[in-house]
């Protein structure tokens, strides 16, 4: 994937948005890469924090993530959830 400067915005939005909803200080969210685990590997990332992060998402970046959209590839990775949120914004 060519990142362009709305995908720049897009990932420096996503990546505040894990550190604000997880509790990640900047310095962790900024080591963050397409192939880093998410669900299941980031302990901050439970059941429970799933949901507010997703509203989290959808707030700061204008989007709406149906129910039948999440399921665990999505939160596999970090590019997963990047690759998704960018065309959710390219689409809407």
């Amino acid at each position: 994937m060519t990142v362009t400067g709305n995908d720049d915005a897009i990932d420096g939005t996503l990546r505040r948005v894990l550190g604000d909803v997880l509790g990640l200080s900047p310095a962790h969210t900024a080591t963050i890469t397409p192939d880093t685990g998410l669900f299941g590997t980031l302990p901050e990332l439970d059941s429970m924090a799933v949901a507010g992060l997703l509203t989290e998402i959808e707030d700061r970046l204008n989007i709406v993530i149906d129910d039948d959209e999440v399921d665990g590839e999505l939160l596999e990775n970090y590019g997963n959830l990047l690759a998704f949120v960018t065309a959710k914004r390219v689409a809407g």
